[in-house]
């Protein structure tokens, strides 16, 4: 590594010039961010030397951790042979005919096996593109009434205006004249917070399912085009369905022909402990889109998956104006592509989905030992994702004031013992380590949230 700059010197240069996303802009300007300047594994290194275990694997993405020599060598070999080239016109490249296969002989049902794959750069440009085809298949097979998407509170679906848009969560909202029109917002399958005295998690999904079908005849089902949702909702707080959550909610959308978009952007490639979420809950989406573990976030990369019929329904349609009029820059990108070939061949060779089926339960089982703390309401996950939510009182399952920031105090002891965690709205503190965990490093991140645990239990005593 090279020698380190002051941690004050570079942190200067960041906030006088970088316009910090997710954070509270007048607080960085204030505290001083952490610096990150090298990769090791699991563990990333501030310009101090400092290590820390990085609990959240970045933003649920560097699957491989953060320093897999093979995905450099790739994008170096790349880099040397063909750096760019498009998909536009007719003309491709062989990087990305190889991924599409690839991709294709991954793709999780026999529906999404039959269509196509479409690229972009990020989730959020997946799932806006998602919304594009919902209004272009419906105006192709002469229903142009069935625009409206429904999401869900909680949702978490990406930040480009129709992505922000289909998120539930306030503050994506605020300030930006968001949602826009044609989003509907549905139950957030949270039993925790959201389910009744006395009512069992099979009949919380039963009133999901109920709410969902009373919205679909309130709007009329001849206008809505689209259901979208996440297998685990990830930023709105790990939320994990409920048991039969999407048994029933499924039969509802195939009732009144609206499409199912699975999002799974972040349990895509094996955070789950199954290639997709879409396996692990067995849906049968008729888009599905992903990013971040497609290539452990060493380049920006996503691909979304459309059914056979929808593609056939958009390629009769440009057939008929003479160009599908949808397309990025960098849509298949050389380098993207051979990056996620080479993330791809690494997951099959190390059998990295059955690796997180052998370390999950140290992670699972390790959190719920946590369940009878006093400071703590709910404890909650599958495969390498996972949350504990806080709570001031845990049998009325009540939260904390959201301006005493105690899941933030937590995350910053984490912070100072050596793990990065993330909180989220509500003091949810979340956990989505690199697949490449073990069981020995599962167990001393426990350790270090454990310190940082009875740190803020010390601190809301001494308040």
């Amino acid at each position: 590594m090279n020698a380190p700059t002051s941690h004050s010197a570079l942190a200067k240069k960041d906030v006088a010039n970088h316009f910090h996303p997710y954070t509270n802009l007048r607080a960085i300007e204030k505290d001083a961010p952490l610096i990150i300047v090298e990769g090791d594994g699991i563990e990333v290194i501030d310009d101090t030397g400092k290590r820390y275990i990085e609990g959240m694997a970045g933003l649920w993405c560097a699957s491989l951790g953060f320093s897999e020599k093979r995905l450099m060598e790739a994008a170096a070999k790349q880099m040397n042979v063909l750096p760019y080239y498009h998909s536009f016109s007719g003309k491709a490249h062989n990087v990305v005919a190889e991924v599409s296969e690839k991709l294709m002989s991954l793709a999780p049902t026999a529906s999404l096996r039959e269509g196509r794959v479409v690229f972009a750069n990020s989730g959020s440009e997946a799932n806006d593109t998602a919304v594009k085809l919902v209004r272009y298949y419906h105006n192709a097979i002469g229903k142009p009434l069935k625009k409206k998407i429904i999401a869900r509170g909680k949702g978490y679906h990406g930040v480009t205006v129709a992505a922000a848009s289909l998120s539930g969560i306030p503050t994506m909202h605020q300030h930006f004249d968001l949602p826009m029109d044609g989003v509907l917002r549905t139950s957030c399958p949270h039993p925790y917070q959201f389910a009744n005295a006395g009512e069992s998690p099979e009949q919380f999904a039963t009133r999901c399912a109920a709410e969902l079908e009373a919205l679909i005849l309130k709007e009329g089902a001849d206008t809505i085009g689209a259901f979208i949702a996440e297998p685990v909702q990830g930023a709105g707080g790990v939320i994990v369905p409920p048991p039969t959550y999407f048994e029933k909610i499924q039969p509802i959308l195939k009732k009144y022909e609206i499409l199912f978009i699975a999002d799974e952007v972040i349990t895509g490639f094996g955070r789950t402990g199954n290639w997709f979420g879409t396996d692990t809950y067995k849906l049968e989406p008729d888009m599905l889109t992903t990013a971040k573990m497609i290539t452990s976030a060493y380049v920006p990369f996503s691909a979304l998956y459309v059914s056979g019929e929808i593609y056939q329904a958009c390629a009769d349609a440009s057939a008929s104006v003479g160009v599908f009029g949808h397309g990025y820059t960098y849509s298949g990108h050389p380098l993207g592509c051979a990056i996620a070939l080479e993330t791809i061949k690494i997951y099959e060779e190390r059998d990295i989905v059955g690796h997180v089926r052998n370390v999950a339960p140290a992670l699972q089982n390790g959190l719920r030992k946590f369940a009878n703390h006093p400071l703590i309401g709910n404890v909650r996950g599958i495969g390498l994702i996972a949350a504990v939510e806080l709570a001031e009182d845990v049998k009325a399952r009540k939260a904390y004031d959201p301006k005493r920031a105690v899941g933030a105090y937590l995350v910053r002891r984490a912070q100072e013992h050596g793990l990065i965690l993330r909180v989220m709205a509500g003091d949810i503190i979340a956990f989505s380590p690199p697949l490449i965990i073990t069981e020995v490093q599962i167990a001393e991140l426990l350790k270090r949230f454990e310190k940082a645990l009875e740190d803020t239990a010390a601190w809301l005593k001494s308040a």
